[in-house]
């Protein structure tokens, strides 16, 4: 019973929770362009606005929810796992600086990059789950694909029952390689274009909420930017169902990206990509303007707490 008060207590607890709401907002703001990013790159043709209308037409907005329970259910623990472990990691990769002092550039990077590999062991089973459920559209018409399935749980134990535990990690090492450099990149665009927009903010954190948006928001930019054809290989390969009537189309990450360029030419690599980075900045604006505001609430109530219990006692 008292657990959660204590846990509130604490300054981690604190930015966990705070943590979680970012990343809530973040993927209920996002997700029906991530499911229109994900439409675009697993199709072989046509533009984001006639997905979009063909989808609506055909299931209604809700379709572009589908598979949204996967990341939600996750994303609290994700979302505090990334911070804690990028602040363990940005001071242990540059041990010169003073704990008094922020991070160096070269740590935030460093750091970024060992986060986006560790955050990849849960990314990648949710992501695939996701994936098929935003993907399964297609069922009806291609049953021998994509079987139909109600929700993430049931996604998660056929994919066990066919493949086991090594079916759901399909594509994790694209994803390491996605996610490492991608992380590497957000954090440090993130803290030098904070310090650029407000400088001496790394040392005062008294930045505007306005200029942790902007950050935030081409941060997000900056890192899909840079691992955007790595993610429609991912796309690609983790679409890619057992089948009992047909073999894999693709063997593993080369060949995917051998057959995608002969087939769609170089330009596939990038389909999709207005959508995502539009993605990248809404998103990214929304967890970092729920994360500071979850935040400010809460130490806000803990100050309270803190002087009710100083006047009781007086």
């Amino acid at each position: 019973m008292d657990f959660l008060p204590e846990f509130l207590a604490s300054s981690w607890g604190r930015e966990f929770v705070a943590g979680g709401v970012g990343g809530m907002a973040g993927v209920v703001s996002g997700y029906p362009l991530d499911t229109l990013r994900v439409l675009q790159q697993s199709s072989p043709s046509g533009s984001a606005f006639s997905i979009l209308r063909n989808v609506v037409c055909a299931e209604g907005p809700i379709a572009l929810y589908r598979g949204m329970a996967a990341p939600m259910a996750a994303v609290t623990f994700q979302n505090a796992m990334v911070f804690q472990v990028y602040a363990i990691l940005s001071r242990t990769c540059d041990p010169s600086v003073s704990a008094k002092d922020p991070p160096s550039y070269k740590g935030v990077a460093l750091g970024g990059f060992g986060t986006g590999a560790i955050q990849s062991l849960l990314l990648s089973p949710v992501e695939l789950v996701k994936i098929r459920l935003q993907l399964q559209r297609d069922a009806k018409s291609k049953p021998h694909q994509l079987q139909s399935h109600n929700g993430p749980i049931d996604v998660a134990k056929s994919i066990m029952r066919a493949e086991g535990l090594r079916g759901m990690y399909r594509g994790l090492f694209i994803t390491v390689l996605r996610e490492a450099p991608s992380y590497g990149l957000y954090f440090w665009t993130y803290e030098y274009i904070r310090e650029k927009l407000h400088p001496g903010c790394r040392k005062t954190g008294e930045e505007s909420l306005q200029t942790m948006l902007v950050a935030g928001g081409l941060a997000g930019v900056a890192s899909w930017i840079c691992c955007y054809p790595l993610d429609v290989v991912k796309t690609r390969l983790q679409a890619q169902a057992p089948s009992q009537y047909l073999p894999p189309r693709y063997s593993g990450i080369a060949d995917c990206f051998r057959k995608s360029v002969r087939e769609d030419g170089y330009g596939v690599l990038w389909r999709g990509l207005g959508t995502a980075v539009s993605r990248a900045f809404l998103v990214n604006g929304a967890i970092f303007a729920a994360y500071e505001i979850a935040l400010r609430c809460l130490f806000s109530n803990r100050s309270g707490a803190i002087q009710t219990e100083k006047m009781q006692s007086s």
